[in-house]
């Protein structure tokens, strides 16, 4: 069994007394939130609420007009953030060259913070029944504010199956945005797992600039999915941004918040649609296959220069969740894997040749065996073995180097 998760997103309408209240409350909450950041950070990282409790609990009770049950929350919320920092930090340790020109990793802990992590915006963890709770037949929902309790009512438009159909509620996280109010409640629920024993379809993804996705079944079919546009669109974005950093007025900082918030709902917006399409192109018990793109950079040669900066901020990373949590829910599974030779390995010989790939036409030719391909093509393909072969028992199935023969 697999733990399938999501965020069932609520639109409270408040009238202007609700609204005051809960801002009230999200500030409070941010309040503690930064002090307990500035503890832990004084403390050498204990990242263990117990400890946070033990020292600051009594002290937030006389001092502050949160109840109990959400000062336990702030704890929670200021933990967790360190722990999501902490695992950023493992995965870019700090490389440098040694006295003989070795490169050198350094892991990197929270000793490599210079100030405590900040909480800029007003927020609140809310625990179910101890901190909202639906009533009125889910018309209405109650929440805690600093004094009394308050009913609000609420829209859950596109969600209402999740009420239905075995899914479990949990922590929600109040959230004010655009001068209205919200709650992400996280919500889970159990399902049948992938069983790599069973017969599977392997579909292999080759992400680029060029192409976002380009896929490879066991059929032999191939799916382009262009990216030129997406490229064009993200160095307007590009070119506004700097304009704006140029100016660098308060007003264009501002702009400069409202352009990032923009951009990635866009994202968004083209991530989710392609992950849906994957998922539903093929059928449950599929095992997609990706390269592990962490530390990856990609080649833009072939890329006009105004355009060779726009591979550096794509979610390449959010496409992969998207994935993820799409394929879990119909018993398919994502698979990462290492992107070593990916695109220079030949799929009918297996010669590993780097020149034999041509950016500028954007195709293959094996020198050994004369073999063409798309080059995108080509790696799909070679992706889509790297999966074949997990499900054959290779725990780390990876490209290993073979030269030309004779």
């Amino acid at each position: 069994m697999t733990t399938l998760g999501r965020t069932l997103k609520v639109r409270l309408y408040t009238n202007t007394i609700q609204a005051t209240q809960l801002l009230d409350m999200s500030r409070e909450y941010q309040r503690l939130a930064n002090l307990v950041s500035q503890w832990v950070f004084d403390h050498d990282f204990p990242l263990n609420s117990l400890k946070i409790n033990h020292a600051l609990y009594k002290k937030f009770r006389q001092g502050s007009p949160l109840n109990s049950q959400m000062i336990q929350s702030v704890f929670r919320t200021v933990v967790a953030r360190y722990k999501t920092v902490l695992e950023q930090l493992k995965q870019h340790p700090y490389r440098y060259q040694d006295e003989d020109k070795k490169w050198m990793r350094v892991a990197k802990d929270l000793t490599w913070l210079f100030k405590p992590l900040h909480f800029s915006r007003p927020q609140a963890d809310l625990v179910r029944q101890s901190n909202y709770s639906f009533g009125n037949n889910l018309t209405e929902i109650s929440l805690t504010t600093l004094g009394k309790r308050t009913k609000v009512p609420f829209t859950i438009k596109g969600f209402e199956q999740c009420f239905q159909t075995g899914w479990k509620l949990g922590t929600a996280r109040l959230v004010h945005s655009g001068g209205k109010w919200y709650l992400h409640i996280g919500i889970t629920k159990e399902d049948t797992d992938f069983d790599p024993t069973a017969p599977a379809q392997v579909v292999g993804i080759d992400r680029g600039l060029r192409f976002i996705a380009t896929i490879f079944d066991q059929q032999r079919k191939t799916r382009f999915f262009d990216g030129k546009k997406i490229l064009l669109k993200r160095h307007k974005f590009q070119k506004t941004r700097a304009e704006l950093q140029h100016r660098g007025t308060k007003s264009a900082k501002k702009k400069l918040k409202q352009l990032q918030q923009r951009e990635n709902r866009w994202m968004t917006d083209i991530n989710h649609p392609l992950s849906k399409t994957l998922v539903t192109t093929y059928d449950p018990q599929t095992l997609f296959v990706l390269e592990d793109l962490t530390n990856v950079t990609f080649n833009t040669d072939d890329l006009p220069k105004s355009l060779r900066n726009s591979h550096r901020s794509w979610a390449f990373f959010q496409l992969e969740t998207f994935l993820t949590y799409k394929g879990q829910a119909v018993q398919s599974q994502v698979l990462k894997v290492s992107p070593a030779f990916t695109s220079q390995r030949c799929p009918k010989c297996g010669l590993i040749e780097k020149t034999n790939r041509h950016h500028d036409i954007h195709e293959y030719h094996c020198q050994q065996c004369r073999y063409q391909s798309n080059d995108d093509r080509l790696g799909a393909m070679n992706i889509a073995m790297l999966g074949q072969e997990w499900l054959d028992g290779v725990k780390h199935p990876r490209i290993k180097k073979v030269t030309a023969t004779g």
